[in-house]
């Protein structure tokens, strides 16, 4: 069996814990991999162990995980295949945007040194994937925005620069509504004590008047303001 495909657990551990560093900005600690794994933080400690003896990760003494050079390399690189994926998937094969993360996490183990300046070929210069992240590669990564839709007040305005794109769900919600990148949003009303925000979007001829969302889902789009 060819190498990529038999590391399945590692790559998904290595990649969990980039998304969480570098796209999102967040502190990883075990119980996040866990809850993002969706897997027990037993099974999370076990693995840790293992990336770590293979000096892929370190961890601090605050129990937070930081990827080492190799470890960092290696999550980069199953992550511009996924992001490859992606774009394969909804622009040359026309598959519903929201259902591209799923696609691609099941194509992005097969994709080998071999396949991957086919497929970048194939698809010509793209910087970012469907749902406006970065496609890592030798030309660098662009710096993301840090804004949070959750950040912005009422009468603030911003454009999408990225979504959350682990939840088939949320993301069919963002489909429905509009909320893809480069879509422009407004806030109209936040109501902390209500857990929501009241917003309009507007994209390419896409126009919605009012939405209301909750808070939670607003933290999980990333605005450039």
């Amino acid at each position: 069996m060819p190498k990529q495909v038999t590391n399945v657990a590692v790559d998904d551990a290595l990649t969990t814990i980039y998304r969480l560093s570098n796209d999102e900005g967040e502190e990883v600690i075990a119980a996040r991999v866990a809850e993002r794994l969706g897997t027990k933080p037993a099974s999370v400690a076990g693995m840790l162990s293992r990336l770590k003896r293979n000096s892929l990760v370190r961890i601090d003494a605050k129990k937070r995980i930081h990827l080492t050079k190799m470890g960092f390399d290696r999550a980069e690189q199953m992550v511009r295949r996924h992001r490859l994926a992606e774009c394969l998937l909804v622009d040359v094969m026309s598959l519903d945007w929201w259902r591209a993360y799923e696609e691609a996490h099941l194509m992005e183990h097969a994709i080998s040194d071999v396949t991957e300046p086919l497929i970048i070929r194939l698809l010509g210069e793209r910087e970012v994937s469907p749902f406006g992240y970065p496609i890592p590669g030798e030309s660098g990564t662009k710096e993301m925005s840090r804004v949070r839709l959750s950040d912005l007040g009422a009468g603030d305005t911003g454009v999408v620069e990225r979504v959350f794109e682990e939840d088939e769900a949320l993301l069919r919600f963002f489909d429905q509504e509009g909320i893809r990148p480069t879509a422009t949003i407004s806030v109209r009303e936040v109501a902390p004590y209500l857990g929501t925000v009241t917003l309009s979007v507007t994209d390419d001829g896409f126009a919605k008047t009012e939405l209301v969302i909750g808070s939670e889902a607003a933290r999980l789009i990333w605005i450039v303001a």
